[in-house]
């Protein structure tokens, strides 16, 4: 992948860094974990590990990703992989963003499942992909625009224009002169919260329903955060972006990504139980994306 690894939920354009977005917080990140109290004290962490369950690091809060109650589809999905080979699915729940996931729950052996990580996150191990997420554009339906792509001569006539900074969305509206006069309406969208002490999340209900309210004249998200709220809205519809974008300088801005499991690097056992079970699981986990509302495409390196 030329651009990015996902760290988060959304995909930095700049470095190596993987899951949600380390590039749109900035350097301030960095001096923001540092300050923070130890992940471990938002972990559940257990001392002896039960051979028959499956420990996956999961965010408490992190609608539609995955939430305390279960409901998130990535907690379904966990779910399914664990009964795949043969394990419970036991979750390790944090308060904290999935952006730490790896470095403070994976990598001290809290727990042993990511799931939802950029296929060939260099600092895991990564299953076969098991779907391939596109980025997406947001309309109403009654909308008079014809979006198809970035080169649609529409989209200079949407008027405010949602979109997450420093993500492939970003580098295109700053290709196609967009940018300035949209920067400051994506940065209302998180109420102008401070991002020099904490990772700041665009909500991404509230991205879908300022489409819905003809706030915005449309939004540029991943689809995985946003389908399920445009799913739920009869009024709007996605429009998946086409995966042939460049920059100015010809370099290519991917804007669909593999997702597969993560495991630490020392446990292949587990990497190729895995790799084992998705062939056997995989309709039930398309059910669950479909059902989600995601649109799926075919994996990379399943074409």
């Amino acid at each position: 992948m030329p651009l990015s690894i996902r760290t988060d939920r959304s995909h930095s354009t700049i470095g190596k860094v993987s899951r949600p977005l380390l590039a749109a917080a900035g350097l301030s990140v960095l001096a923001w974990m540092s300050i923070t109290p130890s992940f471990a004290q938002d972990a559940t962490t257990k001392t002896a590990v039960d051979g028959s369950v499956l420990r996956v690091c999961a965010a408490a809060n992190e609608a539609p990703y995955s939430t305390k109650d279960e409901n998130g589809f990535e907690n379904k999905i966990a779910k399914i992989i664990a009964e795949g080979i043969g394990r419970k699915a036991e979750f390790v729940w944090s308060a904290k963003p999935a952006i730490y996931a790896v470095r403070d729950q994976l990598d001290k052996k809290l727990c042993d499942l990511v799931v939802g990580t950029d296929a060939g996150d260099e600092r895991v191990l990564t299953s076969k992909p098991y779907y391939r997420a596109p980025y997406v554009f947001i309309v109403r339906k009654d909308s008079p625009l014809k979006i198809e792509n970035w080169d649609s001569p529409d989209l200079a006539k949407a008027g405010k224009i949602g979109f997450v900074p420093s993500t492939p969305a970003s580098v295109m509206m700053e290709k196609e002169d967009l940018y300035n006069d949209n920067i400051n309406y994506a940065s209302s969208l998180t109420n102008f919260k401070d991002r020099r002490n904490a990772y700041t999340r665009i909500p991404p209900d509230r991205m879908v329903g300022e489409v819905a309210n003809e706030t915005a004249g449309l939004a540029v998200a991943f689809a995985p955060e946003v389908a399920r709220y445009v799913k739920a809205n009869d009024a709007l519809k996605l429009i998946v972006i086409p995966d042939n974008n460049v920059r100015s300088d010809g370099m290519k801005v991917p804007f669909h990504f593999d997702q597969s499991f993560a495991v630490r690097k020392d446990d292949k056992a587990l990497l190729s139980a895995i790799d084992e079970a998705l062939p056997k699981v995989q309709s039930k986990i398309e059910d669950v994306l479909k059902d989600e509302g995601i649109p799926l495409v075919q994996p990379a390196s399943n074409k």
